[in-house]
């Protein structure tokens, strides 16, 4: 079945080049992003997975996780992170997943289930295993975003998307466009304007289903 928003994320148990574990269990009460990509060795996705371990402090300062995913073994992954070090300037200390049967792969539903790895396969056979989500503490997929080979991810939208959904986890709020760390949100249409007041303090009212709460704590 298809994965969508607010779906359980599968509780796989995964092979990693830090050691096994059920995703879940590595989860635990934090947040979590996944960030899949066809194969190692490649360019683009050196430069991704060295922008990640660039921002360590940043996804420990937000309690959360991060987790690779690729369709190569744990020895090649561990070759592959003293390039992506190298460029990076940076430890990649996460774990990469080793989904060579493309179990989790086909649950995250970026390969169809009839997919198989051929031999001498290239990154095309697995071109759209280029991902990114982020799970809430209560195991849901609160965001995807897939990528093609062509294009590298944007991991500072990664970050502000993370602290977008932090910032409305569990609450009547959304953030408007391009929203960043302390300012306005918007008050859901599922509060009436008293109990909005109530709730966040004054409205900026710019039409009656766009209301604004000054970045209510």
């Amino acid at each position: 079945m298809a994965l969508r928003i607010n779906d359980t994320l599968p509780n796989l148990h995964v092979v990693t080049d830090q050691g096994d574990f059920d995703l879940h269990d590595w989860i635990g009460d934090s947040w979590a992003v996944l960030f899949s990509h066809p194969k190692d060795f490649t360019p683009v996705c050196t430069t991704e997975f060295g922008a990640v371990a660039q921002l360590s402090a940043e996804w420990a300062k937000r309690g959360t996780k991060v987790l690779g995913i690729s369709v190569d073994g744990v020895e090649e992954h561990k070759a592959w992170k003293g390039d992506i070090e190298k460029t990076a300037g940076a430890p990649a200390g996460f774990p990469i997943v080793a989904d060579g049967d493309l179990t989790l792969s086909k649950a995250l539903d970026m390969l169809p289930a009839d997919a198989y790895l051929p031999d001498g396969r290239t990154p095309a056979h697995s071109a759209t295993v280029r991902s990114v989500f982020i799970v809430s503490p209560d195991k849901k997929v609160q965001l995807m975003m897939t990528y093609p080979m062509s294009v590298g991810r944007n991991f500072a939208e990664v970050l502000r998307a993370l602290d977008g959904l932090q910032r409305t986890y569990q609450q009547p709020l959304a953030t408007p466009a391009n929203w960043e760390v302390g300012q306005d949100v918007i008050v859901a249409l599922s509060l009436k304007d008293d109990e909005a007041r109530e709730k966040y303090g004054d409205l900026d009212i710019k039409l009656p289903y766009l209301r604004f709460a000054k970045n209510p704590g």
